[in-house]
């Protein structure tokens, strides 16, 4: 063996295996503290203020809604968003209001509060959305006085 072909070899001590390691949890830690604070900081994490006064009404309510048979589709282009209420029913109920807010699943920063218009079936507002996922939460009464209430996923290509 020359002198070129001679491999140093370096010795793995404990002390580098624990710099090795040390640094591998350090990684591990602080990805996990910066995701569960940026979960923390932008989900207002409350749906309902009180959950068990809540469930108390949910099967009746659901109950009510469900015999309505409303089918809802929503949509957004051109900076319109349109919602088409059919129903499914042999006799079709009406709607007697609806209201309308649009926002990101994950924070409440940029909800929108639509003005909807209804023309021919279909109502509609204007609004300036950026490409993404929105939720569309709709909150009516039908012309028999029930409430209904619906959220739905809405997609805004770029």
């Amino acid at each position: 063996m020359t002198d070129n072909d001679q491999v140093t070899k370096k010795e793995l001590t404990g002390r580098k295996v624990f710099a090795i390691m040390a640094t591998g949890f350090s990684v591990i830690i602080g990805v996990n503290i910066t995701m569960a604070y940026s979960a923390i900081s932008t989900f207002p994490g409350l749906v309902v203020k009180n959950s068990y006064v809540a469930s108390q009404n949910f099967d009746r309510e659901r109950s009510a809604q469900e015999a309505l048979a409303l089918q809802i589709a929503a949509g957004y282009d051109a900076g319109q968003i349109k919602i088409v209420v059919d129903s499914l029913a042999a006799v079709p109920v009406g709607i007697k209001s609806l209201s309308a807010t649009v926002g990101r699943a994950t924070h409440a920063r940029s909800d929108l509060t639509l003005d909807l218009h209804k023309a021919d079936g279909v109502f509609s507002a204007p609004a300036v959305l950026e490409p993404g996922a929105w939720v569309l939460r709709l909150r009516g009464e039908a012309q028999d006085g029930t409430p209904f209430r619906q959220d739905l996923g809405l997609a805004v290509r770029g």
